[in-house]
């Protein structure tokens, strides 16, 4: 991008670091030349690994290093039990033809990463269970992202620990509905898990409303610069 800006101010100086996913070869060597973190969706460790590798490889070729992260689902509860009924709840009324149309027009896409999410979830049914823990319900339906982690929660952060181990950095996790599986996230999984509240403690101000208007100029920025112009 040319000319590009926010209108938030970053934490992180002197920008937020770059994100990108993909894993197509034109994709890894995008990651590789210009982002802070390669990111992966949620696919078994040996794959996880596998792909790791290849970012690794391509980044050195440019003298670069690239972080690492990864875009899953988790479902975790008190109990393994729980937790896969949690599951199999979610798609309780998925039936055969359904999963069938959703695939038709997932098949269509181009995307080397959503082929092998489809690949994960068609290859292995009706065995959802892809890695230990790692379900593909989700992909039955859902174009992208489409694995959760799922367990007890001293089973879901032993997983995260083994993803960790291969390289994985950074972890973003949502889960279905939304809020209840945000709250069952912070209070079961977090206490488990190696987390660092550093950031949590700066401080920045934000623009107030009034000084944003059609995501286009800030009103008062906008006024100084007329009255210059006018002067």
């Amino acid at each position: 991008m040319e000319d590009a800006h926010v209108y938030f101010p970053a934490i992180q100086k002197p920008y937020p670091p770059l994100y990108l996913g993909g894993s197509s070869d034109a994709a890894i060597e995008v990651a590789a030349k210009h982002v802070e973190f390669y990111l992966t969706w949620g696919e078994p460790p040996a794959q996880v690994a596998e792909k790791i590798a290849r970012v690794r490889a391509a980044a050195a070729a440019h003298g670069r290093s690239v972080r690492f992260g990864i875009r899953m689902h988790v479902i975790v509860r008190e109990t393994s039990e729980e937790a896969w009924a949690a599951a199999n709840s979610l798609i309780r009324h998925v039936d055969t033809e359904t999963v069938k149309r959703a695939h038709e027009r997932l098949d269509r896409y181009d995307s080397e990463g959503q082929r092998r999410m489809n690949a994960l979830v068609m290859q292995n049914a009706p065995n959802l269970e892809v890695s230990p823990n790692l379900w593909t319900g989700i992909g039955l339906l859902r174009r992208g992202a489409a694995t959760a982690l799922v367990g007890d929660s001293g089973t879901v952060a032993e997983r995260m620990l083994e993803y960790a181990d291969l390289g994985i950095e950074t972890f973003i996790l949502s889960g279905y509905p939304h809020l209840e599986e945000t709250y069952k996230v912070a209070e079961l999984l977090f206490p488990l898990l190696p987390l660092s509240h550093a950031e949590a403690t700066k401080t920045f101000r934000l623009p107030r409303p009034e000084e944003l208007a059609g995501s286009e100029f800030r009103p008062k920025t906008q006024a100084a610069d007329n009255a210059k112009d006018c002067s």
